[in-house]
């Protein structure tokens, strides 16, 4: 259950505007580059506590973002774990990386490693993007390979999470590729309203925005999700709801790290508030 709430954070975002080598993107689309500069500034993490149905704490949720150790762009890497008794009925203990390059932050590489349930083995799974020849290569543990083509550049699930934050949404919805079981798709991205939003921060300005998905991805959804992200340079991503086939699941965010946004850097919630759910 817990790592079905990955998908809606991470969500495919194009970046028009930017003129990059064989890179072609929908002009109808605006990327903020003082946002990309203070989101990839190479040193970000987020903690989220996860909850069932408003309340009940099941797991928690580690996203960063870092310059690759090898130099070539940056690392984005989410961990999913569980937490106190959902652990007994169905331990969780997932990473997922994501590697991304260029001035679209578009992914080259993504590695999954996910050991869940009881006396499971971990499964990997690895993802060779060629944005450049539009193809995608796919390997889960030793099995055969499996080789696709794309219909133009395309992010995962994870890297269009973070490109969505420095989208300007004043032009309509988006639409953007997402490659996503085993095909390209185009999804409309709506800014749903301008609220203040409760957080670890107090009430904050933030943006409500919803992705329109029809595909499964890594979870099975039951209707609509959505997020919430500060109204300012940062755009941090304050909570995450999703509907799911019995109730909803519930991303807040708890503690936050980023040199490049002092303001919001070294919030957390106090311990009885970060104990919710034991």
């Amino acid at each position: 259950m817990l790592s079905r709430l990955l998908p809606p954070l991470i969500f495919v975002f194009l970046l028009p505007g930017v003129s990059a080598a064989r890179e072609p993107m929908p002009s109808a689309m605006v990327v903020n580059h003082t946002l990309v500069q203070t989101i990839f500034s190479s040193d970000e993490e987020m903690h989220y506590v996860v909850s069932w149905s408003g309340g009940i704490k099941i797991g928690d949720l580690f996203l960063s973002v870092r310059q690759a150790a090898n130099g070539d762009g940056y690392a984005i890497r989410a961990r999913v774990k569980d937490y106190g008794l959902f652990r007994l009925f169905y331990p969780v203990n997932d990473t997922f990386t994501t590697y991304v390059r260029g001035p679209l932050k578009l992914p080259y590489r993504y590695e999954v490693e996910q050991k869940e349930g009881h006396g499971s083995s971990t499964t990997h799974r690895l993802t060779i993007y060629d944005q450049e020849k539009l193809q995608v290569s796919y390997q889960k543990n030793k099995g055969p390979l499996k080789k696709f083509t794309l219909t133009g550049p395309a992010y995962n699930e994870f890297s269009s999470f973070f490109i969505t934050r420095v989208l300007n949404f004043t032009d309509g919805q988006p639409i953007v590729p997402t490659f996503v079981d085993e095909k390209r798709h185009e999804v409309a991205v709506a800014l749903l309203v301008k609220e203040q939003q409760k957080s670890i921060f107090g009430k904050v300005d933030t943006l409500k925005v919803m992705p329109k998905m029809d595909f499964k991805g890594l979870y099975d959804k039951d209707g609509d999700t959505v997020f919430w992200l500060s109204d300012d340079r940062c755009r941090v991503p304050i909570a995450i709801h999703s509907k799911i086939l019995v109730g909803s699941l519930v991303a807040e965010l708890v503690e936050y790290k980023n040199p490049a946004c002092p303001k919001w850097t070294g919030r957390k919630k106090k311990k009885q508030q970060l104990e919710l759910g034991d």
